[in-house]
């Protein structure tokens, strides 16, 4: 008997847990958590879920335990994994900024930038990409692993931070000021190279991203249908290039015409009442999905 094919999915645990299964919800994965079990069921029988700590995921889909994950490019780049990118997801807890890991100091510090460091002790969880960052600089300070909490120590128990932020609204309120930024980071989907090689898991990954990015592309988009006089259709679509590529159809109706086209969400309220003033009735604004180019 042939051996059922499975592929194995790291999600981040903590922060993004909650976005990414959003997310994984709108391309079509159903995921549940429980408390009782540590293995998280989707309405998948091909495919198995881990839901591990961000921070650890690369490592784990370098070694084979995983064979594809989602985390940070931060993460990986931390851990210096060797694995294959295939996309990248811009999506956050709280925006959709991508993160940023920056060099932040007291409002009131002398340290104007990185050179100011020399000699100095910087506490942050990101010890390798800092080290990296101050090598670059041909700075020599002292790198302390900070366990959390890294924004109350930058006060009384270190020189510097290098913290994550997206807004920077949690560094001011501290009162830090950032200095840098050391890296810009977004959510990879990351996949082991052996895994890769394996035609099924590779396919099967190549349309969990395809998915994933159709899906994520519907969350700024809305779609638009209208009806139309035939005899005001090369006017409106004139006077209005946010109707890129729309689909016409006849309708029964003798003279009249169907307008349908997606755009960007954020047009739509000055949008609909200029169709309304070019003639266009019956219109109905749509939620997506998602959106497959």
């Amino acid at each position: 008997m042939k051996k059922k094919q499975v592929l194995r999915f790291g999600l981040p645990k903590g922060s993004l847990q909650d976005a990414t299964i959003e997310k994984m919800a709108k391309a079509g994965f159903n995921i549940s958590v429980s408390s009782r079990s540590y293995l998280p069921y989707v309405d998948d029988d091909e495919m198995e879920i881990r839901l591990i700590r961000a921070q650890e995921i690369s490592r784990y889909v370098e070694h084979g335990y995983l064979d594809c994950g989602i985390t940070g490019h931060d993460w990986i780049e931390e851990n210096g994994s060797k694995v294959r990118e295939v996309g990248e997801f811009q999506f956050s807890k709280a925006t959709r900024q991508p993160a940023r890991w920056v060099l932040a100091v007291p409002e009131n510090s002398p340290i104007k930038s990185v050179r100011d460091l020399q000699g100095k002790r910087i506490a942050t969880e990101v010890v390798h990409l800092t080290r990296k960052y101050l090598r670059r600089h041909k700075v020599k300070a002292e790198i302390e692993f900070s366990w959390g909490a890294t924004e109350v120590k930058a006060h009384e128990l270190v020189d510097a931070i290098v913290e994550i932020t997206e807004t920077g609204a949690s560094l001011r309120a501290n009162k830090l000021r950032i200095v840098d930024t050391l890296l810009v980071s977004t959510p990879r989907l990351i996949a082991n190279h052996e895994s890769w090689k394996n035609s099924w898991k590779r396919r099967k990954i190549e349309t969990l991203a395809l998915l994933l990015r159709g899906a994520l592309e519907a969350e700024s988009k809305v779609g638009l249908k209208m009806n139309i006089a035939r005899k005001d259709l090369a006017h409106l679509l004139e006077t209005l290039p946010a109707l890129r590529n729309p689909t016409v159809s006849s309708l029964s109706q003798e003279g009249w015409v169907a307008v349908e086209t997606i755009i960007d969400e954020h047009v739509v309220r000055e949008l609909i009442p200029a169709l309304k003033a070019a003639g266009a009735e019956g219109i109905i604004e749509y939620p997506l999905n998602k959106v497959v180019y």
